[in-house]
């Protein structure tokens, strides 16, 4: 009962629809040089039900069990049967109303009506086209599903990229935090006059950090000058023993990149630095031409002191959050030459990616 509740009214109605119309297709036929009504009116009526047993056991039964689930064989079998049930029954039917209507007076038969072909190719015609009506429904049906299911997977994968960039994004903070902090303890420690300068600065930072981190790009010319901002915080811990070369070309505003996706690379370069023959060297190279980003960073250091820094977080995170945002369109390089600690890392087509 329950399955029959599901069936809507508009379907019924068009199934009944459908059925008169073939009623009338075959009183068409059938009717072709005869005069006799009532005859054509009986034969296409007793015809009419064989054509729908044959057509919903078709459709409802044989296609759904044998032909949609590759049980080839079975499906050719019981469509045999099909065929030999359904022409026993043709035959009664021409037989019958031969007898009943006509009392076996041939000559007087509608000549449609006498031609058993004819009669079994009509009614598997129309079993045939219905059935391939539901194939192409059930095809259709199938590929909607299929994109609706891409869809969802596609939705569910954004979703977790959005998760894991949100992850990323939030290990940032006591990232650059820590590093900043542990200066500012230092200094305070010390009871330099420099403290507040420091944490003047520091506060900058963190307003750029907290406000900027949560867009999907930032402008790289902002990028650019909360790195020097971040260098001149650095100046003030190093005092004399560090010599920055900061090269940058004129950056369009227009040019957006990751939030805090080059500033790690500056932050580790002072963490991991080391001084040689008295001083910390670093030098930063900022460029952007027909659409590509050159960034090139290269800092002194010692080979014993630089051994786990592949294990450090900020490296680790600027490489998965590249493969989220960049992916195919980024390459980035970390080199040793001699006593130089060298990363260099390209963006193409930024114009393309700022909206992706």
């Amino acid at each position: 009962m329950s399955g029959l509740k599901k069936i809507k009214p508009k379907i019924i109605l068009f199934h009944l629809l459908f059925w008169a119309g073939v009623w009338f297709f075959f009183y068409y036929f059938f009717s072709y040089n005869s005069d006799d009504k009532v005859y054509v009116t009986w034969f296409s009526s007793c015809l009419l039900p064989v054509t729908i047993v044959v057509t919903y056991f078709l459709v409802y039964f044989l296609i759904p069990k044998y032909l949609l689930t590759k049980k080839y064989v079975l499906f050719a079998l019981y469509s045999f049967y099909t065929l030999v049930f359904s022409s026993y029954i043709i035959v009664l039917v021409i037989y019958g109303c031969l007898i009943f209507l006509l009392s076996f007076n041939i000559a007087v038969m509608p000549p449609m009506s006498k031609n058993f072909f004819f009669i079994l190719i009509l009614v598997f015609l129309v079993s045939g086209v219905v059935s391939f009506i539901t194939l192409l429904n059930h095809n259709f049906k199938t590929i909607s599903k299929n994109k609706e299911l891409q869809n969802k997977i596609l939705e569910t994968s954004l979703q977790l990229k959005e998760q894991e960039l949100h992850y990323l994004k939030m290990q940032i903070h006591p990232h650059f935090l820590f590093n900043t902090l542990n200066t500012i303890y230092g200094f305070a420690l010390k009871q330099s006059k420099q403290t507040p300068e420091i944490i003047l600065k520091l506060s900058n930072l963190l307003d750029y950090i907290l406000y900027q981190v949560n867009k999907p790009k930032v402008s790289l010319k902002e990028e650019v000058l909360h790195i020097k901002e971040y260098i001149e915080l650095e100046k003030i811990r190093f005092k004399d023993t560090l010599r920055v070369i900061f090269v940058s070309g004129e950056i369009d505003e227009k040019i957006q990149i990751a939030p805090m996706l080059l500033i790690p690379f500056v932050e580790n370069a002072f963490k991991h630095g080391s001084l040689q023959e008295g001083f910390l060297r670093i030098e930063i190279k900022v460029e952007v031409v027909n659409n590509k980003l050159d960034f090139q960073l290269r800092n002194t250091f010692q080979e014993e002191e630089i051994q786990n820094e592949k294990g450090g977080i900020g490296l680790e995170n600027i490489r998965k959050r590249l493969e989220l945002y960049y992916k195919e369109n980024y390459n980035l390089i970390i080199s040793k030459e001699k006593k130089w600690y060298v990363a260099e890392l390209s963006i193409f087509n930024l114009n393309l990616t700022q909206n992706d």
